[in-house]
């Protein structure tokens, strides 16, 4: 479970439009890696939507936004059809980049204990070390604290 200061664990996934992705090529600029827990669902639509209005600033910040849940490629894309998106959706279907960044956790509901994805975003530096981490993240006004940590950050 990676936290402020340490180095963020590389992975290599497959992004919506078909290509790959790997942590460390992104080095040299800020990513923001938010994880949700399932594509086209209340919260984690409006948490996407959130991220795409703002990805302009986000760029023109430099940073990447990529959203990583355990849906897959073919879900993604129409995800973003459907809603519009304009950030990257990466897969991870085996669960292995949630397990990395520690947010493959038990959770409960109505008394049912199940695995599933806590809502949690890293923010990571040029260099590839966690700047930030959000953990349980409540959904409005999210995307626009992470753009603020990611416009406070040294250039």
């Amino acid at each position: 479970m990676p936290e402020t200061g340490d180095p963020a664990p590389d992975f290599e996934t497959t992004l919506d439009d078909a290509t790959p992705l790997s942590l460390g090529k992104l080095r040299g600029a800020p990513v923001v890696l938010y994880f949700y827990p399932k594509d086209d669902t209340s919260g984690c639509t409006s948490e996407a939507k959130d991220f795409s209005a703002l990805a302009a600033r986000f760029e023109a910040a430099g940073a990447r936004v990529v959203g990583i849940s355990p849906d897959n490629v073919a879900s993604h894309v129409r995800f973003k059809k459907k809603h519009d998106l304009s950030i990257a959706l990466a897969a991870d279907t085996d669960k292995a980049i949630a397990e990395a960044y520690g947010v493959w956790v038990e959770k409960s509901m109505y008394g049912r204990k199940y695995m599933g994805v806590e809502r949690s975003t890293f923010l990571i530096d040029g260099k590839g070390r966690v700047a930030r981490v959000w953990r349980k993240v409540k959904v409005p006004g999210h995307a626009g604290e992470v753009l603020s940590a990611v416009e406070a950050m040294p250039r």
